[in-house]
């Protein structure tokens, strides 16, 4: 009756973990300064920003922030008799940082893109929002 006590025990403690992991945050833009792109006219930036948006959509797309291996049920014996086991691999993908990374660039790129597009009075950035705004 003790060991399954403490089973269940541990079974609710690692879904309560696993639900504190779930969050994945927001990605701050990287400054990327809009006189990059003043060379660029109206229908180069309307390509330019089409462009960052398909890689945007890619590395959204990309692995989740969480890497599920696996849960693991069973019983061994041991020195104290037998008891039930549960193990649970889930943990943080190492791709995470770099697709965060990826992300802000992207975001970043794509900022400068539309503040150039307004200084040049390009329509298709006429509601068109960027960070912090």
């Amino acid at each position: 009756m003790k060991t399954l006590t403490t089973a269940s025990l541990l079974v609710t403690a690692g879904i309560f973990g696993l639900s504190g992991c779930a969050s994945t945050g927001t990605v701050t833009p990287q400054y990327v300064p809009p006189s990059t792109y003043q060379n660029y006219d109206c229908q180069a930036l309307s390509q330019e920003y089409a462009r960052v948006n398909r890689y945007v959509a890619a590395a959204r797309n990309e692995q989740s922030t969480l890497s599920a291996s696996g849960v693991g049920v069973g019983v061994s014996a041991g020195r104290w008799g037998i008891s039930p086991n549960i193990s649970f691999g889930v943990g943080k993908s190492n791709d995470t940082k770099a697709r965060d990374a990826k992300l802000s660039r992207l975001y970043g790129e794509r900022d400068a893109i539309v503040q150039s597009a307004r200084i040049q009075r390009c329509s298709f950035a006429n509601g068109v929002k960027i960070y912090g705004e």
